[in-house]
């Protein structure tokens, strides 16, 4: 579906007179949780799809329909889990990897008018986080870490981190570095 969207020129017509245009990849799941032999091929799929294909899809698609001297800047919303291993997550720690490697390469491609950064936004009280915490621990051994950030009021608020997110991709500072970690922007 995202293949026939982008095939049918409506974001070249959107992006038509655009001197910017900004594109954030931010969805995502984790699903499939738990160990390799329990994870299904349809889940796989889907969250392969979601988390690194439509991501990689929409930032080609955001190239070609930009007016060529337009700014471009992509943002990948990606995870610590990207950068750190966890049990129960190899699909999800994957699919992140995966978009801070692309950011990782195409800054290297030295594209003029672009700028793109794979940015961690910390642990944020969002309803993956609910789902994190209804795993099983056979799932996901991590499990009591998650509950005790929830209980201790360690989970980021999701709306003021969006802002911060939002000012940092508005920045002159965005794209000085492929990756970032929120938590550590002032």
């Amino acid at each position: 579906a995202i293949a026939e969207w982008i095939d049918s020129g409506a974001l070249a017509h959107f992006l038509v007179d655009a001197r910017t245009a900004l594109l954030i990849n931010n969805a995502g799941v984790v699903q499939p949780m738990g160990p390799l032999a329990a994870q299904e091929s349809a889940a796989i799929a889907r969250a392969v799809t979601l988390n690194v294909a439509t991501p990689l899809l929409l930032s080609s698609a955001l190239m070609r329909a930009a007016p060529e001297e337009a700014e471009k800047r992509i943002l990948h919303v990606s995870s610590g889990a990207g950068r750190r291993a966890y049990p129960g997550w190899s699909i999800y720690c994957a699919t992140k990897a995966a978009l801070d490697h692309h950011a990782l390469s195409v800054a290297l491609d030295d594209t003029p008018h672009l700028r793109i950064c794979s940015l961690a936004p910390g642990v944020l009280d969002t309803d993956m986080q609910a789902q994190i915490r209804a795993a099983s621990p056979h799932d996901f051994p991590m499990h009591s870490r998650f509950d005790d950030l929830k209980r201790d009021g360690n989970l980021a608020d999701p709306t003021q981190s969006a802002n911060r997110l939002v000012d940092f991709l508005l920045s002159d500072a965005f794209g000085r570095a492929p990756l970032a970690d929120l938590r550590e922007l002032n």
